[in-house]
């Protein structure tokens, strides 16, 4: 083993430091001790040199495992920059310079080799004609299912430490909760590797989470004062990267896309433009930035909602890495989860990313302090708000949660920490259900002491808990909950838990919902999609069963005016047409009229045709005359009829419904105590009466019923 003096002065000479990093000397001489060691290091802390140093002063060769191209032709040319005899096999080398390489390590002229996984079986013969002095698995939570990003490749790994069994293993990951940790030693079959654990506070990096309305506008405007900056924006399409990359040239800013439909020569040089600050900001799917050493990222963007945790830390972690102040910033919609909810379905562990991907989302909906909910997540616990997010700069009230939290906690002690959060809840609500009576749980005594409160209200106060770090969840044994080290001192020590105002969390989410509504010009397609939410709701069904996004799309692009153009559209039925035609088309004719009006050009044919409609109505004519004389479809007619009826028009309804589906409809009205939506009506009458004339005849019964009031 070198001494101190040597590994100081080989520190200083290949990289330039007088000094180590937090735990770096320790796993350093771990490895000197031939000691197998997993080490957790969040991005920018110094992983690297805890294999790279070693590898100069051991007598033969480091074998890297590395999972990107990208990464390897980084941390390459950095240790070549740095006089450090470096290379790598991958599939973008011909076989004359793989052979080149091969050769140079039988001459003992490389110290690093970097190799991905796949390409390991294809060294077998040259691993045994070379002295492998240390095995370096990078990114290695890509080993483990638990993790955030699961790679089969990484699964036959475990076989190196039964083929080198002298030689030590050294374990790299930036990101890594306990389940993934214990994960990731059992299957590199290094049970007994030291556990090196660095903290996850990085100070420097502002947090901040906004609902994701116009988003191009908003970082547009967060760009403002960061003129010179460079950053990067995180994105889940492909597609995506390329437009906001456009939109962002077309403001001035020499910003390019990243992803793996790329090629790889534009790819490397997108990257090293980046490196060199040619290119000021990137707009990439999650594989850009993976071990690239670029200290001065001034900021980071996710503009789509990530699908973990771990991910998204590593990814801020990108910013900042010099120490100086950084910004991040995460948008969030429902969007989002829905499309990452289908990424988990699709996965090999789908429960594990839907339970990561629900925490999440918690973290975006948050009012607890990020940084707190980002280092519980982790396992490191601090007692103080950071002051530099969000959630702390406009903190939202707080009440006395003491008692709260004391209730769950004993609930989870008692059930020795054996449930998810479902499962407590319903036992501090006292249910009556196989969950808690297949086991037993009425006979606890913390049975039913939370009845008070509502399942939902329970819900939001446990995720606080969660967030505040007196609970975590073990993904890796069914989302169970289990109590930390700050539990104690709730349940024994009497610490007082501070917890956020329910009535606040829904208002805020309220003011959100409301700022997206009125910062937004709504276009037709997003006029189109209320219309679909108020018609789901008043039949009591979910939105999609009436018409898909790729219909409201179609109707938005083809503008349908009657019932014929209407029924082109894919995605449009018979049915659906009766039942939904006229208030789309009215939609769409009224989104005409507006835009029209709003460009003050003269009313086009579009604009008369409730006119012509009214006419032909006090002439005397029929929904059925009125068509044919108009050439339009009998819905078209009845949308115009319901519309000049809103507007306050002469209009006699009853003449559209006979009088006896009229009295069907109050019968039962009063049957079935008056529902709000049409649904009950339609499964009531055995579909026997389509929606329309339910409408017609509820219109009439209102108006009815407004005028025997006046």
């Amino acid at each position: 083993m070198p001494d101190l003096q040597q590994i100081k002065s080989t520190l200083k000479e290949y990289f330039g430091y007088d000094t180590f990093r937090p735990l770096q000397q320790e796993i350093i001489d771990a490895v000197f001790n031939h000691r197998d060691n997993l080490v957790i290091i969040p991005t920018g802390g110094g992983k690297s040199i805890c294999y790279q140093l070693p590898a100069l002063l051991l007598p033969g060769v480091t074998l890297v495992i590395s999972p990107l191209i990208a990464l390897m032709k980084d941390q390459v040319d950095g240790l070549l920059a740095n006089g450090i005899h470096a290379a790598f096999i991958n599939s973008s080398q011909t076989e004359s310079e793989q052979q080149d390489i091969y050769q140079k390590l039988l001459d003992k002229e490389i110290k690093l080799l970097y190799v991905a996984p796949e390409s390991l079986s294809f060294l077998d013969t040259i691993f045994s004609q070379i002295e492998l002095s240390l095995i370096a698995i990078d990114e290695a939570h890509c080993i483990s299912a638990w993790g955030h990003d699961f790679r089969p490749a990484y699964t036959q790994l475990g076989y190196l430490k039964t083929k080198f069994p002298k030689t030590p293993v050294i374990a790299l990951t930036a990101t890594a909760d306990k389940a993934t940790r214990q994960d990731i030693c059992d299957q590199l079959n290094i049970p007994n590797a030291i556990q090196h654990l660095a903290s996850f506070d990085r100070k420097n990096l502002s947090l901040e989470v906004r609902p994701g309305n116009k988003r191009i506008e908003q970082i547009i405007n967060f760009l403002k004062d960061k003129p010179n900056d460079c950053g990067i924006i995180y994105c889940l399409s492909r597609k995506t990267t390329e437009a906001i990359a456009e939109k962002l040239q077309q403001q001035g800013y020499t910003a390019e896309a990243y992803h793996a439909g790329i090629d790889h020569h534009k790819r490397s040089k997108v990257q090293e433009g980046f490196i060199n600050d040619t290119v000021q900001i990137v707009c990439a799917t999650i594989a850009f930035g993976m071990g690239i050493d670029k200290s001065n990222v001034r900021w980071v963007i996710h503009y789509n909602l990530p699908k973990n945790i771990e991910g998204y830390y590593q990814e801020i972690g990108r910013a900042g890495r010099d120490g100086l102040p950084s910004s991040t910033l995460l948008f969030h919609s429902y969007a989002d989860v829905v499309q990452l909810q289908k990424f988990a379905n699709m996965s090999g562990n789908q429960e594990v990313q839907l339970a990561k991907l629900d925490r999440m989302k918690q973290y975006a909906d948050s009012l607890s302090c990020r940084r707190k909910i980002l280092l519980s997540y982790f396992g490191e616990l601090i007692e103080e708000d950071c002051g530099n997010c969000d959630v702390c700069k406009n903190p939202p009230t707080f009440i006395d949660g003491t008692i709260i939290a004391q209730k769950a906690l004993s609930t989870v002690t008692r059930i020795k920490e054996q449930e998810p959060i479902g499962t407590v809840i319903d036992i501090l609500r006292g249910a009556q259900n196989a969950a808690v009576y297949d086991k037993g749980y009425q006979n606890l005594k913390s049975y039913g002491i939370g009845n008070e409160i509502s399942w939902r209200d329970w819900q939001q106060y446990i995720i606080q808990l969660i967030n505040q770090g007196y609970l975590e969840i073990a993904f890796h044994q069914n989302n169970k909950l289990k109590l930390t080290s700050r539990s104690k001192k709730v349940l024994f020590e009497g610490k007082k838990v501070s917890i956020a105002h329910l009535q606040e969390f829904e208002k805020i989410k309220e003011v959100a919902i409301e700022q997206i509504a009125k910062s937004s010009t709504p276009d037709l397609f997003e006029k189109l999609r209320l219309l679909r939410l108020e018609l789901a709701k008043e039949a009591g069904i979910p939105a999609y069963q009436i018409f898909s996004d790729a219909t409201l799309k179609e109707m938005e692009k083809s503008r349908p005016m009657s019932d014929d153009e209407f029924m082109q559209i894919n995605g449009v039925g018979r049915q659906k047409m009766q039942n939904y035609g006229y208030q789309f088309i009215k939609a769409i004719i009224d989104f005409s009229q507006e835009k029209t009006t709003k460009k003050k050009k003269k009313s086009s044919k579009k604009g008369n045709t409730h006119k012509e409609t009214l006419t032909l109505y006090k002439e005397g004519l029929s929904i059925e005359e009125i068509a044919i004389k108009r050439q339009l479809a009998a819905s078209t007619v009845f949308s115009h009829i319901m519309k000049l009826h809103e507007d306050g028009e002469d209009i006699d309804l009853k003449q559209f419904v006979s009088a006896a589906d009229l009295s069907a409809v109050k019968k039962a009205k009063e049957e079935l105590d008056q529902p709000d939506t049409l649904k009950p009506y339609f499964e009531h009458f055995e579909q026997a009466l389509d929606y329309n004339t339910i409408k017609i005849a509820l219109t009439v019964l209102k108006d009815e019923s407004i005028d025997v009031k006046n």
